[in-house]
């Protein structure tokens, strides 16, 4: 393990709290990426499209998911790929097709929880509303209301004086949001107030993919400003540092050795079984399209594919204070300790000892120290996209990330340093 002291680049990590104010949903966050990547010369090309073999960096978008790569100048037909992954959901709550509702005069909006939030940390909180609404046409339309607008409010202690000694919430009737006073649950009232806020006619809005998000900004924390609190660290954090790296790769080309990639996926967060969840075929598509576009052949697909790897970005858990006795006893990650190495032998990741020396050879090069992390042998371990990857595309893929706290939050804790020290990992992963 690297012994390298911490580089603290507050820019980077300011960055990052612009990218996560910009992206309250995973086609925020797509569109954010994107436009980052434009701005380093990446180009979009349309999946229907018939595809050439030229040079330079390019993107594919699909829903809530985006694949970047960049191909430099002599690269091969068989020129193996070097992939840095992420996912762009979180957990949160989410609109239901027929969301007006509500009772005893007060109007709410009907959600379905998404994921494995904390459902706590989204109690008498400031929430806003963004996704994308479909359009008549096909088109669809961003749209972020990034201002108080519901709120779920808790039961007083009043009325539950057993609520210190465990909080019991049921996820049907507990967690519908309010967003106004009225004794009328008027059709289609939600969806006239969006097309209002973006100025379109209510009549072209047939469907929509809506959440809800804490507007609280991102916020350095701590007496020393050491710590970083801020909604949907898991995993825009990740997809920024991914964002960042391959930008940077590509406009300071090396040796074609590798083609870098970047692949940030949606739904990871309910089992990634979508055609833009890691489970689907987007990302094999991208790359074997890649290399018959270059003139290859299936064997210089199986050639590519046999010499690619992967580094699984996701957040981990850093040692709890308050809850030591829950972690591993030898293996306990500390924010600002750098990006974490994650391990478990029963491939809830996909690290082994090959792909263990990938990622310390790029930590070393970039100066950049590293952790390990297990989980506790008798609480349950959770995954990554890492697993499916390597299953489905016969790559080596190594899971990696920061450790943070309040995982799965609608606000989480992580070091201030770590995004940046990930970032640069990141880098000399791809070149």
């Amino acid at each position: 393990m690297s012994s390298s002291p911490a580089r603290f680049d507050r820019g980077h990590t300011d960055d990052l709290m612009t990218f996560l104010a910009a992206s309250p949903s995973p086609y925020h966050a797509v569109a954010t990426a994107a436009g980052r990547l434009e701005k380093a010369g990446f180009r979009q090309v349309e999946e229907t499209a018939e595809w050439d073999g030229t040079t330079g960096g390019k993107y594919v978008l699909r829903g809530g998911a985006i694949i970047a790569w960049y191909v430099p100048e002599g690269a091969k037909a068989h020129t193996p790929f070097r992939i840095v992954g992420a996912h762009t959901d979180s957990p949160n709550l989410r609109v239901k097709p027929r969301p007006d509702s509500g009772g005893h005069g007060w109007r709410q909006v009907a959600v379905e929880i998404y994921g494995g939030p904390l459902l706590n940390s989204w109690l008498d909180r400031d929430l806003g509303l963004a996704g994308r609404l479909t359009l008549r046409d096909g088109t669809s339309r961003l749209v972020n209301v990034d201002r108080p607008l519901l709120r779920v409010p808790q039961l007083a202690i009043h009325l539950d004086r057993q609520v210190n000694e465990g909080l019991k919430l049921n996820r049907q009737r507990h967690m519908q949001p309010i967003w106004g006073l009225g004794d009328d649950v008027r059709e289609g009232d939600l969806m006239r107030f969006l097309a209002e806020e973006e100025g379109i006619d209510t009549a072209s809005v047939v469907g929509w993919d809506l959440m809800v998000h804490s507007v609280e900004p991102p916020a350095y924390l701590g007496r020393d400003r050491e710590l970083l609190a801020a909604p949907r660290l898991d995993n825009l954090l990740s997809v920024h540092a991914c964002t960042a790296a391959l930008a940077a790769v590509a406009t300071a080309p090396t040796e074609p050795a590798y083609i870098p990639v970047m692949a940030a996926f949606d739904h990871e967060e309910n089992g990634s079984e979508s055609d833009t969840g890691a489970q689907g075929p987007l990302l094999g598509g991208v790359l074997e399209r890649s290399v018959f576009a270059r003139g290859g052949s299936y064997e210089d697909r199986a050639r590519a594919f046999a010499g690619t790897v992967c580094l699984s970005s996701d957040v981990g858990h850093a040692v709890h204070p308050n809850y030591s006795e829950r972690h591993d006893p030898t293996h306990h990650p500390r924010p600002n300790g750098g990006p974490i190495l994650k391990v478990n032998v029963n491939q809830r990741y996909a690290t082994d000892g090959g792909g263990q020396a990938v990622f310390a050879a790029a930590c070393e090069a970039a100066g950049v120290p590293w952790q390990s992390f297990v989980s506790n042998n008798d609480l349950p371990c959770g995954t990554t996209i890492g697993p499916i990857t390597a299953a489905r595309h016969g790559i080596r893929t190594v899971d990696i990330g920061v450790a943070c706290l309040s995982m799965h939050s609608a606000r989480e804790l992580c070091g201030a340093d770590d995004p940046y020290l990930l970032a640069n990992a990141l880098v000399a992963f791809l070149k």
